[in-house]
């Protein structure tokens, strides 16, 4: 997985920035910010579009776009224009109160120095409310493209100009087949509880904690119509990011251990009514909740419960271009 595209818009994003601004935007690698991140309102560290002028926004999301693939990039950006609605339904039904809805309120950070092409990791992160996006590279390679949460607050926008306008539509729409897909007694199984939680139970953690999870419905018990459903419903989350990103967190975190991954849902099964499911694996972790806001109010994440930040890959990187101080410990 190659990431010059990125590297480079990083590049050009960091040269029209002034000392001030970079100072804001760049951090250390080592940095204990870099596993901070959080899908709720409010300020985070790094340089807000807002405080960009608009050439260096332009370059702050040619960036986004070179991270993703341009679907995950187009709902990023849907996602961002969705807090110019929510304001208005909040300012309507008179809830206004928290942090501006804006959609110029979104940081960009960079860790490490993604300029030097000597093999050191840096990553990009993108946060706000509703977007978590984390890309870590070393070597010219992505080799981590989680934690990755996207949500959707009106997920369907319930009036005016822009009426019934959905985004996040697919990670609903396939998990609802899948599960209307399954015989009587294997969606017995697979749905796990009546009621669905108010929310993703890993929340916004630096390492999330699978046993938080339900397992539900095993692949290697589902059908072979079940199980292509289920491997859909993965390949979209992942197809978030570039083909090529994609592919190797499918070989890495995936394909190997799809017979022991298991798909659960709690909730009522009928469209409109609050629902969670949640696909967990030895290494993969997808959560789903969308409970608020009358269910029109989603969250979404992904998890590669070994590397996320990249820690596994990085951890792999060390010990093969430190060999001396790999024999030493050894």
């Amino acid at each position: 997985m190659t990431a010059p595209e990125l590297t480079r818009s990083v590049i050009d994003w960091l040269a029209l920035l002034d000392a001030g601004q970079r100072a804001s935007a760049t951090f250390q690698f080592a940095d204990a910010e870099r596993f901070v991140w959080a899908f709720t309102p409010g300020d985070r560290k790094g340089l807000a579009l807002g405080d960009m002028r608009e050439s260096q926004r332009a370059a702050a999301m040619t960036t986004l776009s070179a991270a993703l693939s341009a679907r995950g990039a187009s709902e990023v950006a849907a996602i961002m224009a969705l807090e110019t609605v929510l304001g208005g339904i909040e300012r309507e039904a008179g809830r206004v109160s928290g942090p501006e809805r804006d959609p110029a309120r979104y940081w960009f950070a960079v860790f490490g120095d993604a300029a030097t092409f000597d093999g050191r990791p840096w990553m990009l992160r993108v946060g706000g409310h509703h977007v978590g996006i984390h890309m870590t590279v070393v070597d010219g390679r992505v080799i981590g493209s989680t934690p990755s949460f996207l949500g959707a607050n009106p997920a369907v926008i319930p009036a005016g100009p822009r009426a019934g306008d959905r985004t996040l539509t697919r990670e609903e729409a396939l998990a609802r087949e899948l599960v209307n897909a399954l015989s009587d007694d294997l969606r017995a199984v697979a749905i796990v509880d009546p009621v669905a939680p108010p929310e993703i139970r890993t929340s916004n953690a630096a390492h999330a904690d699978a046993d938080r999870v339900p397992r539900g419905l095993a692949y290697a018990d589902m059908t072979s119509d079940a199980q292509g459903r289920l491997e859909a419903l993965i390949r979209h989350y992942l197809g978030r990011a570039t083909d090529d990103v994609a592919a190797e967190d499918w070989r890495r975190s995936v394909a190997e251990d799809l017979v022991d991954t298991t798909f659960a849902w709690a909730g009522p099964t009928e469209r409109g009514r609050g629902h969670y499911y949640a696909v967990r694996g030895p290494r993969l972790l997808i959560e789903y909740d969308n409970t608020q806001n009358g269910a029109n109010h989603i969250h979404a994440v992904w998890r590669d419960l070994a590397n996320d930040w990249g820690e596994d890959t990085l951890a792999e990187h060390y010990r093969a271009s430190h060999p001396a101080a790999r024999d030493r410990r050894a």
